[in-house]
Order: C-alpha cells, then sequence, then structure tokens
C-alpha cells in the first residue's frame, strides 16, 4: 500500500466530531516526518466527500487557509456541523477534539 493510500484509510477512520493534525496522520500512516507529504495528499484527494479531509488540521488546531474544496470557511462549516467547536481565535481545542487512537 504506498504512503498515500495508507494517509486516506487514517482520514477515513476519523470518526464525525473528531480531528487529526497533519502530523498525527503521518504517524499513524508510519512516517512520522511527513506531515507536509499528508497535505499534499489530501489536497490531490481522489475521492472528496468519501475522504473527509476536511477532519485533518494543524496541530495548534486551525485549519488550512488552502483548504481545497472550498476554502477555510467551508472546512470550518463542516466541522462545525459535526460539532466540533472553535474558539474566538478561530481554533480548535485539540484536547478535546482531538482523535485519541
Amino acid at each position: 500500500m504506498s504512503f498515500f493510500e495508507r494517509v486516506y484509510a487514517v482520514v477515513e477512520s476519523i470518526p464525525r466530531g473528531k480531528v487529526l493534525s497533519y502530523g498525527d496522520v503521518a504517524r499513524l500512516a508510519g512516517s512520522p516526518r511527513s506531515s507536509r507529504q499528508v497535505g499534499w495528499a489530501l489536497h490531490v484527494n481522489p475521492r472528496p466527500g468519501e475522504i473527509p479531509c476536511h477532519r485533518v488540521v494543524f496541530k495548534d488546531g486551525r485549519v488550512s487557509s488552502g483548504f481545497a474544496f472550498g476554502g477555510p470557511g467551508v472546512q470550518r462549516a463542516m466541522l462545525e456541523a459535526e460539532g466540533v467547536e472553535f474558539s474566538r481565535d478561530g481554533a480548535i481545542d485539540m484536547e478535546k477534539f482531538r482523535w485519541e487512537v
């Protein structure tokens, strides 16, 4: 299985209402120093709507300004629809919403 396929498998397993950081996904995909490659894999997501790439955020809880499927507002709205809450500064409380695998 390729690294991208492993990334997609990890991301597909993130439950609704939970998030992982790019680094978390890289670690779970077996390549802990490949968080930037996780970003690229999600950018070229072959199955938008099936692979919930909106559930992957920066380690400080911020959403990506380059969210490939509509921008950061869309990513935030998708997460809020799943019950993920944002602070006034626009970040997710990673201690509360990070998926503990």
